[in-house]
């Protein structure tokens, strides 16, 4: 074959090709679709740019039997040919074939994605095949996007890239819900007085995977002023609902000198500005998510941007869904922990925007959030979403010591362990706040995808971790 370098088919088909219109070209890719006649075969090939494929067009009586029988779904291509100006609709250009060289072929019979209109629940079982799909490439372009633009955006604002270790003998959130990180031999684990002898471990104490990079971002932020996390944390909870994963990702900045309404501010703003860099640089993607899942998807995203988020009380959101003319599966009462079909309801039926609840009892959160003057409530927020319900938690940090050490004791927490997180506040303490985003929930409400499983390349679930 004749050496031409590749042009990436996005490069075509986004009208910047003008000056290639009737020269030789190369493109390379996946093929999506063969179709033709006697006399030729019209392939459509991807290669993972953009949605659109191009259009090859080959004469069959250029290429021997072999070559053409050896062009099915799924097969991988280099084509050489002239780029002229196409005769069909959807597309300006195609490529008239003249040579063809098979890098990888995929024979009908047995490759799993040959025919159309698979399941997304068949997909997951090939999750190592699945993003050659239109709807997994068109999602995983869109992860990607969005994973820039949040580096972008705190980048702009002055904030400070904080690696929090993934490995941590710390449980941020106090559940307990945690992956065990050892090097002992399970099948003879070193005891001592009838326990694991964690002295003889590589870290020579127990440790986990992380649930949060909060804690250790705090350090960060009473250092550097602003600083955020993103990267991957781990929850061994027994759950395979559509809302949750045992490996995801979360963003979570932490700023020294906020207090809960410069955290809210923040938060609204940071979100409303990856929904419009979505809205600005997928708009393919999303109207072909659009047009297969979900109809009125650009139109939520658009709705998203176009209004100030509704902020209120936890105790004023109680009262208001005790009030609701509508049966919950689960009964409204103070002190409780809201389900999603509480959130949803204040968001999409009673303020029909997004929501920022605050101000919630303390029972129901974490030790580290900054106490009320009422000794019930703490001063977090979690910003509630259409469809999706709680999108981001966050919370004013609690800076007093000696009230931090109590609400320590209360739990029951080992605070000798924490001496390290404790030394923030004995030192040089100072008002600060922070939020985490779980990524893959933002990408479920920027997709329009219903299972968080359908957002993430790998997914990991109980019993699930095959690839």
């Amino acid at each position: 074959m004749k050496d031409i370098k590749r042009t990436e088919i996005a490069f075509l088909l986004k009208g910047k090709c003008d000056d290639l219109i009737n020269t030789e070209v190369c493109v390379k890719g996946w093929v999506r679709t063969k179709r033709g006649n006697k006399q030729v075969a019209f392939i459509a090939l991807n290669d993972g740019s953009m949605l659109g494929n191009i259009q090859v067009v080959a004469d069959l009586q250029k290429f021997d039997e072999q070559t053409l029988r050896q062009i099915t779904t799924g097969a991988c291509l280099r084509v050489n040919g002239l780029l002229v100006a196409s005769q069909g609709q959807g597309q300006n250009v195609e490529v008239q074939a003249s040579e063809i060289e098979i890098y990888g072929s995929a024979p009908a019979e047995t490759y799993p994605l040959q025919k159309k209109g698979h399941t997304l629940e068949f997909l997951r079982d090939i999750a190592h095949l699945r993003p050659r799909t239109n709807t997994f490439s068109a999602v995983f372009r869109i992860r990607h996007n969005m994973a820039y633009a949040i580096h972008k955006y705190f980048n702009e604002h002055g904030f400070y890239y904080w690696n929090s270790p993934l490995i941590t003998a710390s449980d941020c959130e106090g559940a307990g819900e945690m992956f065990q990180v050892t090097t002992m031999d399970l099948d003879n684990v070193a005891k001592k007085e009838g326990s694991a002898d964690y002295a003889q471990d590589f870290f020579g104490k127990r440790t986990a995977l992380t649930v949060s990079g909060q804690l250790e971002g705090e350090l960060g932020a009473l250092a550097l002023g602003k600083i955020y996390t993103f990267g991957p944390t781990f929850r061994a909870e027994n759950s395979n609902t559509t809302r949750h994963l045992a490996e995801f990702w979360q963003i979570e900045p932490e700023m020294a000198f906020y207090d809960l309404e410069d955290n809210m501010n923040l938060a609204e703003d940071f979100i409303k500005s990856l929904v419009q860099y979505a809205l600005d640089n997928c708009r393919e993607d999303l109207e072909f998510l659009q047009q297969m899942y979900d109809k009125e998807l650009i139109s939520r995203l658009e709705f998203v941007c176009a209004h100030t988020f509704q902020r209120l009380t936890y105790t004023e959101g109680i009262e208001i869904l005790e009030k609701a003319d509508k049966k919950f599966d689960v009964p409204v009462a103070w002190g409780m922990d809201l389900q999603s079909e509480h959130e949803r309801y204040l968001v999409e039926q009673h303020f029909k925007k997004p929501v920022i609840l605050i101000d919630y009892p303390k029972d129901i959160k974490a030790f580290y959030m900054k106490q009320n003057p009422d000794g019930k409530t703490v001063r977090g927020m979690d910003v509630l979403f259409p469809a999706i319900g709680e999108i981001i938690g966050g919370s004013q940090r609690e800076e007093d010591y000696d009230k931090l050490v109590g609400r320590m004791n209360e739990l029951n927490m080992n605070i000798k362990d924490m001496d390290w997180y404790l030394d923030t506040r004995r030192f040089g303490s100072a008002p600060h706040s922070g939020f985490g985003l779980g990524f893959e929930r933002l990408l479920l409400f920027v997709t329009g995808m219903v299972n968080i499983r359908d957002v993430i390349p790998f997914p990991r679930y109980p019993k699930n971790a095959s690839f």
